[in-house]
């Protein structure tokens, strides 16, 4: 019998980890030909999530558990979580009912007409048209500025066979972008539509600096154009400064009695080439930092507790 796992990474989601389970068993007691798990991967909640994932666990063996001894970001804990599963497949999905429980019969069906990755695109969305249109945005952006071809509104929802879970585990990449790995190295991949609901109960806990601190993970890993830019940038700025010092010597020989333009230009050719060199500098910090991470090599998550994995271990 082919086991399918179904992986939901969890942060103060206290009021959506009960009914969700309940979802998911319920979609699985309609393919009585699959055994499965459901394995939370929990960042560190400080709310009653743990809690309320214990009492799920002690109540049902299906139902499985990895607590993170703190907050390891919201790219190395799905992460991990995958390279921890132990089914066929694996189907990772978000604790907020954002992605539809309805559609895990859609992609086991996809993986069994012999796709290794079925990646759920969002074509549609319930969330802010502005926050949409700003996705848009960026998604557009890093996929022409990638050396790789990226995947617009894909967010990671989907199902990832098991060959693909042991290249996750074998790459040992401390700063993943799953969805920038999944678009490298995934192959025999089937894109399906669905729409992206509004969260169910709760509050997101994504704020400007965690977006932000995402969206330059996919930058520097998938993209050279900032470094480029900064050098192109630089060779313009450098021959336009040239080319009005020239004209302002000129200009002085012909009338060195008149001419006299005062330090105005002066003062904010200055300020003009500073902020220029502060904003590649923070940029090049990007990809410094980045680099930094990786040199490290620190483990993605340390776990403090994890809950029905001892038949797991058996089977290991």
């Amino acid at each position: 019998m082919k086991k399918i796992s179904v992986l939901v990474p969890t942060y103060n989601e206290q009021d959506n980890v009960i009914p969700l389970s309940q979802a998911i068993t319920a979609e699985f007691e309609k393919l009585p030909q699959y055994d499965y798990e459901i394995v939370f991967i929990d960042n560190d909640s400080k709310d009653s999530t743990r809690e309320r994932i214990r009492g799920l666990c002690a109540g049902d063996s299906h139902i499985k558990a990895i607590f993170n001894a703190k907050n390891f970001g919201q790219s190395n804990s799905p992460y991990y979580g995958l390279t921890q599963t132990t089914g066929d497949c694996t189907i990772l999905m978000c604790a907020d009912f954002q992605d539809p429980v309805e559609m895990i019969p859609v992609l086991i069906k996809e993986w069994e007409n012999g796709y290794r990755i079925v990646s759920a695109i969002k074509t549609t969305s319930k969330e802010n048209k502005f926050i949409r249109f700003l996705r848009t945005c960026y998604y557009k952006s890093l996929k022409k500025l990638s050396d790789v071809e990226q995947i617009e509104h894909f967010t990671g929802f989907g199902l990832y066979d098991k060959s693909f879970i042991d290249i996750l585990r074998e790459l040992k990449d401390p700063t993943p972008f799953l969805r920038g790995i999944v678009a490298e190295f995934g192959s025999k991949r089937k894109e399906i539509p669905y729409e992206q609901q509004l969260r169910k109960s709760g509050k997101s806990s994504n704020n400007f600096y965690s977006l932000y601190d995402l969206a330059m993970l996919s930058f520097t890993s998938y993209t050279k154009i900032g470094l480029r830019l900064a050098t192109f940038v630089g060779l313009f700025i450098s021959l336009g400064s040239f080319l009005v010092a020239l004209v302002y010597f000129i200009m002085k020989l012909i009338f060195w009695d008149t001419f006299n333009a005062g330090i105005a230009p002066l003062i904010i050719g200055i300020f003009f080439l500073g902020a220029v060199q502060l904003i590649f500098l923070g940029l090049i910090g990007e990809y410094i930092l980045s680099i930094n991470k990786r040199i490290m090599n620190r483990p993605l998550v340390i776990e403090e507790e994890r809950i029905n994995f001892e038949e797991s271990k058996e089977e290991k």
